[in-house]
């Protein structure tokens, strides 16, 4: 049965549009490196630990270029087909339904693949070819081949710490990507972020970051990774909303970071100091 056209919708990408500038505080010059990326139409990797701001970061670039953002959350069983596209039964006819990254290179959208190492290495060779002078995409099974939209950008992003030997990402890939580096946010930043995210005073936001640092030391002893903006985040919030300092510190921080007994009794003393129950 041949394949039917479809009607496409007025903006195709409506949908991936970011209305309102998300908060962001600049550590460096990330903001002027991502800027000239994209003007050069060069595709970007981001690297940096779990909630360190990357996809924030991303958004808020996106944000002011005006270009519209579609996020891939990669995965071991994400296929070549999740990301290109398929052929779909719609009321007995057959039609192609554009996957995310022929989408945002069709009509020039930011694609973001978040975490790309967790997608399966015969998916992320699919990537190549629109991240060298050729900027296209094979689509195998249209027979046809996707030239890149002028505003079409590819990032991705991965944690370099929390990789293995099954999980890095290949150089012949890594080496196509302009790279920027990004880490927690030094203190007086990550507290003006955790006061406007939060909501709670610059007082409480201190503690918070303070605390944060101290439990960072912990890797050294095993925990895997440190405590993310985004859970001292998550702990304001619980705050604001009226909770025990204590708790929402062991609900937020404590109980996501790690299940090892040793680790989680450290971070609970960590804790105590900064918030002792009960107060």
């Amino acid at each position: 049965m041949p394949a039917k056209s479809t009607t496409a919708p007025a903006d195709p990408l409506a949908a991936f549009r970011i209305p309102e500038e998300p908060m962001y505080l600049a550590v460096g010059s990330e903001r002027e490196l991502f800027r000239a990326a994209a003007a050069k139409r060069l595709p970007v990797l981001l690297k940096g630990p779990t909630g360190c701001g990357k996809t924030r970061f991303l958004r808020h670039m996106a944000y002011h270029l005006g270009r519209p953002l579609i996020t891939v959350a990669c995965h071991e069983d994400l296929s070549g087909a999740d990301l290109v596209g398929r052929f779909l039964i719609e009321d007995g006819d057959t039609v192609w339904r554009d996957g995310p990254l022929t989408l945002a290179a069709r009509h020039g959208a930011i694609c973001y693949l978040d975490e790309v190492v967790e997608a399966r290495k015969d998916t992320v060779v699919l990537i190549h070819p629109l991240t060298d002078d050729r900027r296209q995409l094979p689509l195998d099974k249209l027979g046809t081949v996707l030239k890149a939209h002028p505003d079409f950008l590819l990032a991705v992003s991965y944690n370099p710490g929390y990789q293995s030997l099954l999980k890095e990402m290949k150089p012949s890939t890594r080496q196509r990507f302009v790279a920027l580096s990004f880490d927690f946010p030094p203190p007086e930043v990550e507290i003006q972020v955790v006061m406007a995210e939060s909501c709670v005073s610059r007082e409480l936001a201190a503690h918070l970051v303070e605390l944060a640092g101290r439990a960072r030391g912990l890797t050294e002893y095993g925990l895997s990774e440190g405590i993310s903006t985004r859970l001292v985040v998550y702990a304001g919030q619980l705050m604001a909303q009226g909770m025990d300092p204590h708790l929402a510190c062991l609900s937020a921080m404590v109980g996501p970071a790690t299940d090892d007994p040793d680790l989680a009794r450290s971070l609970m003393e960590l804790v105590s100091d900064h918030f002792p129950p009960g107060e």
